[in-house]
C-alpha cells in the first residue's frame, strides 16, 4: 500500500515533479563550481583517502548552473572593470561598438560551431582540446590544445596583473614598494611594483592550487556573486544619474585635465579672512606660494574650471563621446569644446600634473586589448561530464551566456558614453577623480562595490586559470601525442598535475614580468583566436565532408557560418597585432610539424583523415584521364621482395636502394607473394606485412605494403604486376633482385619465375630494374666518396638509363658520384661523330656526364667460348634426358659448373691475347645482327623468334640514337648481302647460334669489366628473354657471362615509352 509523503500537502507533492525544492536548489548552489570536471575527480580522491569513506558522486547540473553561470563568470572580468571605460573614451562610442560587435560576433559564431561539435557525441575532460583533436586529428589537436593552454596561462597572468593593479592603484596605493620621485617615472615605478607584487601573488595562488582544488571550488560562488553584484551596481548607478548624478568633480586648466591627488581646491587662489592666498594647485605650477611668483606660461594664461565627471544619462555627453580621440604616448587629455591659450614651452608639460596617455593608442591596439573580455566561452563544454544532459545544455547555456554578455558590453559602451565625461573616460587610472576607479565613480551605492567586486573577481579568475591550465596540459600529455610533454602527465597520488602546475606558473611569470596589462592582453588574444579559428575549421570540415558519424543534435549550424567565424578570427588576429599573429601561427605550425614527425600515431576518426581521403579520391580521378607526360614521368616502383622462413626481409638493401632512387617522391609499392591459400596463411601474411613495414620504416622507404597469398608463386607475382596500385596511381616500373643462387638451386622454378616476371613486365609495358649483388649496395647512412656511376648505353630504351643516375645523384649517398656514359660503336660507325652527337644530346637533356665511345670489333671466336657453350648445352641436354634423383642432379650440376669455370679460367688468358679491342678488323655482319638481338629486342622477339620473323630489321632494334646511323642501318637492311646474312642466321645449327651469342656476351663483358670494374654502380641494358621457352636456361647463362666480374650492377629494361625529353 502506497503512503502519501508525510508533511507535504498534496498540491505541493504534485509540484515536486516539475519544480525542485528550495533545499535542493541551495544544495546545487553550494556545489557550484567553475572548474573542468577533472577537478572533481582529484577533489574526490583527496576526500576519499579514508578506507571507510564512500565515493561522493558529483552533482548532475542543468543548463543554468552547469553552463550559463560558469560561462558568464569566465567571460565577464578584468577588462570590463579596468579598461572598458578607457576604450570607450579613446575609440568613441561608434568605434567601440564596432570592436565589441566584431569580437562578440566572433565568439557567437565560434559558439555555434562548438555547439555542433560538442553535441556530436560525448565530450570527456579536456573540453576544447578534446573536441578539436578528435575532429581535426592529433596534429591540429596538439597544436590547438597547446595554444589554448598558453592562452589560459597568459589569461592567468592578465588576471593577476589586474588584481595587483586594483590593489595598488585603488585599494592601498601606499603599499607600493617603488615610488616615483618625478612624474615622468610613474609608469616605470608602477610596472616594477606590478612585477614584485604579481610574482608574490602568483606564488600564493600556485600554493593554494597545489594544496587543494577544493578550496578554489568552494570560493567559486563567492567570485561569481562579486561579478554579478558589480554589474548590478553599475546599472543601478546609471539609473541614479538620471535624477541625481554623483559628485565627482574634474579640474581643468584651460582645456587640460589635471591630476587632483596633490590638491583639494580646483582654483588658483582663494580668499581667507579677506586676504587672497594661493592654493596647493598654485604651488604645483609656480616656483613659490607667493602671488608674485614666476608661474608656468600656460597656467598664467588659462583659467581653472571644474566640471562634473559624471554629468548623467540625460546630460548630452553622448554626442561628445561619439568620436575617437587616438593619440601618441604622452599626449595630454584635453576637453575639446573649451578654449585655451597655448603655453610657450610644451616640453615641460610632462613634469606637470596633467593627465596624459600612458601608451600610444590606435584602433587595432584596442581590439587586441578588448578581445580577452569575450573569451571564456569554453567553460560549459569543458565540464560536459558534470551535466545532466550535455548535448542539450552546452548549446543553450553557451549561446545564452554570449548573448547576455554581448548585451552587457554593448549597453555598457552606450551607457558609459552617455553618462561619463569624455576626459574622465580617457583617464585610464582615474587620476582626475582622486585615483578612483572610473567605472566605480558611476556605480551605486559606492565605488568600493566595484573595487572590491572586481578585485575578488580577478583573484577568482586567476585561480581558475591556474587550476584549469595544468589540467589541460595533463590531458594533452596523457594522450601521448607530444613526446616531450610526457613528464607533465604525472602528478600527485590523486592525479593532481604537479609538474604541469610548475610549468604553468613559470609561463605565467613571463606574463607578469611583462607587467603591463595592455601588453599581455594581445598575447592571450592570439592564442584564444587560434583556438577559436580551429574550432570553426573543425565544424566546417566535418560539415562539408558529410562524414557518416557527423550527426550533431544541435541543428542550427552551417559551414558558411563556420567559415565566417574562422575568417573573423584570422582578421581579428592580424588587426590587433600582425607580428603577434605571425608568432602564434609559427608556434602552432612548429608544434604541428613536431607532432607529425615525432608524435604518436593516433587514429581518432578525425576530419583531416576524411579530408585526405576526399583529396586523394579527387586526385586519383583526375589522374585517370591520361598517362603522365614525359616531363612528369618518374619511376613508380613495384618492389618485389623475398622473405626468409621467419618472414623477415632477405635483402633490406633493396629497400635502401628504393629510398635512394625515390627520395620520398612518387609511388612505391613493396610487394611479396606467399604460396598457399589465404585461409591457412592469413596469420603468416599479416606477420610478413608487419615485418615489411618495419623494414620500410628502418630504411625510410615511404610507400605501401602489399602481401598477396596465392596458390602459385608465379601467379601471385603476375597478379601483383597487373593489379597493384589504384587508378592512375599505378606502378610503371618493377624492381627486383637477381636470383643469385639459381645455379645451386634444386628447383628450376626460381629462375623460371624470374624470366616469366621479365616477360610479364614487358607485356604490361612496364620498365624492369634488376639489382645484382644487391647486398653490397650502400645503405642510407653510407656516403660514397668520389667515384662513378657508369651507364652502358647499347640500345635506346626510352631514356631510362639516363634518368636513373640523375635521380640517384639527388640522394646524399650518391651525390658525389660522377656520371659516365659509354656507348658501343661498330665497324661502320663514325666514333668521333657519335661522341659529338651524344655530347650534344646530353647537353640538351641538361645532364652532366662524361662520354666515351667504345669501339667493339668482332674477332675470331675463341676456343674457350666454344667450350663454354658446349658445356652449357651438354648440361642442359643431360638434365633433360636423365631422370636423376634430386641429390644426384644437384651433384651433377655442381660438377659441370665447376668444370666449366676452371676451363674458362685456364683458357681466359690465352683468349684475351687473341682479342684486341683497338684492332681495326672487319668481321661478318651477321655477328653484329646477333649482338643487337642479344643485347635488346624491344618487342621481346628473341633469337628464336627471329627464325619465325625474317623481316626483323635494325629499325625495330634501335641500336643507336643518331639519325645518320638509323638511315645507314635502314639502307643496309635493304641491301641483298644483309639478307644473305639473315639467311645464314636461319641456316645455323642451334649450337652455332648459341656460340655466337655467347661470343657477344663474352666480348661485351670484357669491355665493361675493363672500363667499369672500379665504378660504384654499373647500369646495363637488359637483353630480352627468348620467346621459345626452351632456351630460358641458356638465357640465364648468357646474363651470368655478361655480368661476370662486376660488383654492383643494375640491369635496366625500358617499358616501351620515352621517359626523358630535351624540351622544357
Amino acid at each position: 500500500v502506497s503512503q502519501e509523503p508525510v508533511g507535504l500537502p498534496d498540491p505541493l507533492g504534485e509540484e515536486m515533479d516539475s519544480h525542485p525544492m528550495v533545499s535542493s536548489l541551495l544544495n546545487k548552489l553550494a556545489n557550484y563550481t567553475n572548474l573542468s570536471q577533472g577537478a572533481h575527480e582529484h577533489e574526490e580522491a583527496d576526500e576519499n583517502e579514508g578506507p571507510k569513506k564512500k565515493t561522493v558522486k558529483s552533482p548532475q547540473m542543468g543548463t543554468f548552473m552547469g553552463v550559463y553561470l560558469p560561462c558568464l563568470q569566465n567571460i565577464l572580468g578584468v577588462i570590463l572593470f579596468l579598461r572598458l571605460t578607457w576604450i570607450v573614451g579613446t575609440a568613441g562610442i561608434l568605434q567601440s561598438l564596432v570592436i565589441v560587435g566584431m569580437c562578440c560576433s566572433c565568439t557567437m559564431l565560434t559558439a555555434i560551431s562548438m555547439s555542433a561539435i560538442a553535441t556530436n557525441g560525448v565530450v570527456p575532460a579536456g573540453g576544447s582540446y578534446y573536441m578539436i583533436s578528435r575532429s581535426l586529428g592529433p596534429e591540429f589537436g596538439g597544436a590547438v590544445g597547446l595554444c589554448f593552454y598558453l592562452g589560459t596561462t597568459f589569461a592567468g597572468s592578465m588576471y593577476i596583473l589586474g588584481t595587483i593593479e586594483i590593489l595598488l592603484t585603488y585599494i592601498v596605493p601606499k603599499a607600493a614598494i617603488f615610488v616615483a620621485e618625478h612624474k615622468e617615472d610613474e609608469v616605470d615605478a608602477l610596472l616594477n611594483n606590478m612585477r614584485v607584487y604579481g610574482t608574490c601573488c602568483l606564488v600564493l595562488m600556485a600554493i593554494v592550487v597545489f594544496v587543494g582544488v577544493k578550496y578554489v571550488n568552494k570560493l567559486a560562488l563567492v567570485f561569481l556573486a562579486c561579478v554579478i553584484l558589480s554589474i548590478l551596481a553599475i546599472y543601478a548607478g546609471v539609473i541614479k544619474t538620471i535624477f541625481e548624478p554623483p559628485d565627482f568633480p574634474v579640474c581643468l586648466l584651460g582645456n587640460r585635465t589635471l591630476q587632483n591627488h596633490a590638491f583639494d581646491l580646483c582654483m588658483k587662489t582663494e580668499v581667507k579672512d579677506n586676504l587672497t592666498v594661493t592654493t596647493k594647485l598654485w604651488s604645483l605650477f609656480c616656483d613659490g606660494p607667493d602671488l608674485n611668483a614666476t608661474c608656468n606660461d600656460y597656467f598664467a594664461s588659462n583659467i581653472v574650471t571644474e566640471i562634473q565627471g559624471i554629468p548623467g544619462l540625460i546630460s548630452g555627453a553622448i554626442s561628445e563621446n561619439m568620436w575617437p580621440e587616438y593619440g601618441p604616448h604622452g599626449m595630454l587629455v584635453e576637453k575639446n569644446n573649451v578654449t585655451s591659450f597655448e603655453g610657450s614651452d610644451p616640453a615641460k608639460d610632462i613634469y606637470l600634473p596633467y593627465v596624459v596617455n600612458d601608451i600610444t593608442t590606435f584602433f587595432t591596439l584596442l581590439v587586441g586589448i578588448y578581445f580577452p573580455s569575450v573569451t571564456g566561452i569554453m567553460a560549459g563544454s569543458n565540464r560536459s561530464g558534470d551535466l545532466r544532459d550535455a548535448q542539450k545544455s552546452i548549446p543553450i547555456g553557451t549561446i545564452l551566456a554570449i548573448a547576455t554578455t554581448s548585451f552587457i558590453y554593448i549597453s555598457s559602451v552606450v551607457l558609459f558614453g552617455a553618462c561619463i565625461e569624455g576626459v574622465l573616460l580617457r583617464d585610464k587610472f582615474g587620476d582626475s577623480v582622486k585615483g578612483n576607479l572610473v567605472i566605480g565613480t558611476l556605480s551605486w551605492p559606492s565605488p568600493w562595490v566595484i573595487v572590491i567586486g572586481s578585485f575578488f573577481s580577478c583573484c577568482g579568475a586567476g585561480l581558475q586559470s591556474l587550476t584549469g591550465a595544468p589540467r589541460l596540459l595533463q590531458a594533452i600529455a596523457r594522450d601521448g601525442i607530444v613526446p616531450f610533454l610526457q613528464v607533465f602527465g604525472h602528478g600527485k597520488a590523486n592525479g593532481e598535475p604537479t609538474w604541469a602546475l610548475l610549468l604553468t606558473a613559470g609561463i605565467c611569470e613571463i606574463g607578469i614580468l611583462i607587467a603591463s596589462l595592455d601588453s599581455v592582453a594581445p598575447i592571450l588574444s592570439m592564442f584564444f583566436l587560434m583556438c577559436y579559428m580551429f574550432v570553426n575549421l573543425a565544424c566546417a570540415v566535418q560539415t562539408l565532408l558529410r562524414t557518416p558519424n557527423w550527426r550533431p543534435r544541435f541543428k542550427y549550424y552551417h559551414w558558411a557560418l563556420s567559415f565566417l567565424g574562422m575568417s573573423l578570427c584570422i582578421a581579428i588576429m592580424f588587426i590587433s597585432s600582425w607580428y603577434y599573429a605571425l608568432v602564434a601561427m609559427v608556434i602552432a605550425g612548429c608544434i604541428y610539424k613536431y607532432i607529425e614527425y615525432r608524435g604518436a600515431e593516433k587514429e581518432w576518426g578525425d576530419g583531416i583523415r576524411g579530408l585526405s581521403l576526399n583529396a586523394a579520391r579527387y586526385a586519383l580521378l583526375r589522374l585517370e584521364d591520361a598517362p603522365p607526360h614525359t616531363k612528369n614521368w618518374r619511376p613508380q616502383l613495384l618492389v618485389l621482395l623475398n622473405l626468409d622462413s621467419d618472414q623477415r626481409v632477405k635483402h633490406p638493401r633493396l629497400l635502401s636502394f628504393t629510398t635512394q632512387l625515390k627520395a620520398g617522391k612518387g609511388l612505391t609499392i613493396v610487394g611479396n607473394v606467399f604460396e598457399g591459400t589465404y585461409l591457412t596463411k592469413e596469420e603468416e601474411a599479416k606477420k610478413a606485412e608487419q615485418n615489411i613495414k618495419s623494414a620500410m620504416a628502418a630504411e625510410r622507404t615511404k610507400g605501401f605494403c602489399h602481401v598477396v597469398v596465392s596458390s602459385d608463386l608465379r601467379d601471385g607475382v603476375s597478379h601483383l604486376i597487373q593489379s597493384a596500385g589504384l587508378g592512375g596511381m599505378k606502378h610503371n616500373s618493377v624492381l627486383m633482385s637477381w636470383p643469385g643462387t639459381w645455379r645451386q638451386s634444386n628447383d628450376p622454378t626460381s629462375w623460371r619465375n624470374f624470366i616469366e616476371t621479365i616477360r610479364e613486365t614487358t607485356a604490361a609495358h612496364q620498365a624492369l630494374l634488376v639489382a645484382k649483388n644487391v647486398d653490397s649496395f650502400p645503405t642510407n647512412q653510407d656516403c660514397l666518396g668520389e667515384g662513378t656511376i657508369d651507364v652502358w648505353w647499347v640500345v635506346h630504351d626510352g631514356g631510362m638509363l639516363m634518368l636513373l643516375p640523375f635521380l640517384l645523384r639527388q640522394h646524399k649517398v650518391w651525390r658525389k658520384c660522377k656520371m659516365r656514359i659509354f656507348t658501343v660503336a661498330q665497324m661502320d660507325d663514325n666514333s668521333i661523330q657519335m661522341k659529338k652527337d651524344l655530347q650534344m644530346f646530353l647537353y640538351h637533356l641538361r645532364l652532366d656526364a662524361a662520354v666515351e665511345v667504345v669501339e667493339m670489333h668482332d674477332n675470331d671466336i675463341s676456343a674457350f667460348t666454344y667450350e663454354k657453350t658446349l658445356v652449357m648445352e651438354q648440361r642442359s641436354q643431360m638434365l633433360k634426358q636423365m631422370h636423376l634423383s634430386r641429390t644426384e642432379r644437384e651433384r651433377e650440376i655442381q660438377s659441370i659448373t665447376d668444370e666449366s669455370r676452371s676451363s674458362i679460367r685456364r683458357k681466359n688468358q690465352g683468349a684475351t691475347e687473341t682479342v684486341n679491342l683497338s684492332q681495326q678488323a672487319s668481321t661478318m655482319e651477321d655477328t653484329q645482327e646477333d649482338e643487337a638481338q642479344l643485347i635488346h629486342d624491344k618487342n621481346t622477339a628473341s633469337y628464336a623468334a627471329a627464325n619465325d620473323k625474317p623481316d626483323v630489321g635494325p629499325d625495330r632494334v634501335h641500336m643507336t640514337w643518331t639519325k645518320d646511323k638509323l638511315l645507314t642501318e635502314r639502307n643496309r637492311s635493304r641491301e641483298p648481302n644483309t639478307n644473305m646474312a639473315v639467311r645464314d642466321l636461319f641456316s645455323m645449327k642451334p649450337n652455332q647460334s648459341n656460340v655466337r651469342r655467347m661470343h657477344t656476351a663474352v666480348k661485351l663483358n670484357e669491355v665493361v669489366v675493363n672500363k667499369s670494374q672500379g665504378a660504384h654502380l654499373v647500369l646495363l641494358n637488359m637483353p630480352g628473354p627468348p620467346k621459345n621457352r626452351g632456351g630460358d636456361e641458356n638465357y640465364m647463362e648468357f646474363l651470368e657471362v655478361l655480368l661476370e666480374g662486376l660488383n654492383r650492377v643494375l640491369l635496366v629494361r625500358g617499358g616501351g615509352r620515352e621517359v626523358i625529353t630535351i624540351y622544357s
